[in-house]
C-alpha cells in the first residue's frame, strides 16, 4: 500500500518523531546532540518556524513545531540531511541513520498543545536519562529546562507556552512545573502517538464507548484531533490539492507566475530573475516565491535554482511575499 502524503498547512501544529534505523543510536554523545541542536536552531531561525517543545534521546527525538515560512518537510530535510552527513563523517560510516520516514502528526492545537508539550518534555525522565524532575529541570537536551529558565534557546517559543499558564513569568513557571509533575504518573500516553482513530478519540475504550452510542468518528493516522477536526483538515487538504491541479490544468506554471508578477510590478522577466537589492525587485521576487510555493506547491529547492538563492533565502522571501500579497490584496488570477 503506497504511503500517503504528509499533511501541512500555514500555521499548522506538528508533532515530529524521528527514530534511528533498526532502533540504533542517533546520538552517541553530547557532541552529537550539540551538533543537532545547532543545526535545528539555525534552520528554525532562518525560516521563522516556532518550536514549543523538543527532546533528544539516544535513538529517537521529538519536536513540536508550527509551520512558518517553509513547509515542515523542507525543515526536516535540511536538518536531518545535514546532521547525517556530519554524523557519518565524524564516525567514518556510510548509509542511513534515520528510519526512511520520520513521523509527522498534524495536531489540533486547543486540545493537544499543552498535552504534547508535557508528553515530549517528560521523555528523558521516562527513558531514565535523568533520575528525577529536579534533574529534568536542568537537562540540556530538552525544551523543559528552557521553559524553566535554567537554559537559553532563542529559537524556542517560551512565551507562547508560558502564556497559557499565567501572564506573570514567575507564576507561569510554577504552574507549568506543577502541570509537568502531574503528568509523570500518566505514563507513556500512547493516545498521543498511536494510530489514527484510536489515538484521536483518546484510546480504545473511548472508541468502544462511542460505538455503543452509535457515534461514528473519522480518524487518520496523520492527524491528532477530534472527528470534526480530522474532517476539516482532510477537506482543506483536498481543496489545496484540487486548486493546484486546476491551476496547472489551466496552464499556470512558474513562467505564468513570473509573467503575472512582471505585470504587477512593471518589471521585465530578467529584472525578476536576476538578484538585486532594489526594493521593487526584491518585493517582486518575494511575491513570486510565495505564489510558487503556496499556489503551485513548488519546493524551495526548485525555486533556489531558478532565482539563484539558497533555500533559506527562498523561505524568508516567501514570508515577505505572503505579507505583501495580503497587505496589497494581490491576486495571482485576475477576476
Amino acid at each position: 500500500m503506497p504511503r500517503r502524503a504528509r499533511i501541512d498547512a500555514p500555521g499548522a501544529l506538528h508533532h515530529i518523531i524521528c527514530r534511528g534505523i533498526e532502533r540504533r543510536k542517533i546520538f552517541r554523545n553530547n557532541t552529537d546532540k550539540d551538533d543537532f541542536v545547532n543545526r535545528l536552531s539555525q534552520v528554525l531561525s532562518e525560516t521563522n518556524t516556532p518550536c514549543y517543545a523538543w527532546a533528544l534521546l539516544s535513538n529517537h527525538l521529538h519536536l513540536l513545531l508550527r509551520t512558518g515560512n517553509a513547509p515542515i518537510a523542507t525543515i526536516m530535510r535540511k536538518v536531518l540531511t545535514g546532521y547525517v552527513v556530519s554524523f557519518n563523517r565524524r564516525y567514518r560510516r556510510n548509509g542511513h541513520l534515520f528510519q526512511n520516514r520520520y513521523k509527522s502528526i498534524l495536531c489540533q492545537e486547543d486540545n493537544y498543545l499543552l498535552e504534547l508539550v508535557r508528553y515530549i518534555h517528560l521523555n528523558p525522565l521516562r527513558a531514565k536519562l535523568v533520575g528525577s524532575i529536579r534533574q529534568l529541570n536542568t537537562y540540556a537536551y530538552n525544551g523543559h529546562s528552557v521553559l524553566m529558565g535554567k537554559r537559553k534557546a532563542e529559537w524556542q517559543d517560551v512565551n507562547k507556552v508560558l502564556g497559557l499558564f499565567n501572564r506573570k513569568v514567575s507564576l507561569a513557571r510554577e504552574q507549568y512545573h506543577d502541570f509537568i509533575v502531574k503528568g509523570i504518573e500518566m505514563g507513556r500516553r500512547p493516545d498521543l502517538i498511536g494510530g489514527g482513530l484510536i489515538r484521536s478519540a483518546g484510546g480504545w475504550q473511548a472508541v468502544k464507548a462511542l460505538g455503543r452510542k452509535r457515534i461514528h468518528l473519522k480518524g487518520d493516522e496523520r492527524i491528532l484531533g477530534d472527528s470534526d477536526f480530522v474532517l476539516k483538515v482532510l477537506h482543506e487538504q483536498n481543496e489545496r490539492m484540487d486548486k493546484r491541479f486546476r491551476m496547472r490544468k489551466q496552464g499556470y506554471d512558474i513562467e505564468k507566475i513570473i509573467e503575472r508578477v512582471s505585470d504587477l510590478f512593471s518589471l521585465s522577466k530578467q529584472d525578476i530573475l536576476n538578484p538585486s537589492r532594489q526594493r521593487q525587485r526584491v518585493m517582486a521576487r518575494s511575491v513570486l516565491c510565495y505564489w510558487a510555493i503556496r499556489e503551485l506547491g513548488m519546493s524551495g529547492s526548485e525555486l533556489s535554482h531558478i532565482l539563484g538563492l539558497n533555500q533559506s533565502s527562498v523561505s524568508r522571501a516567501a514570508g515577505r511575499g505572503e505579507k505583501h500579497v495580503n497587505d496589497r490584496k494581490l491576486r495571482l488570477i485576475e477576476t
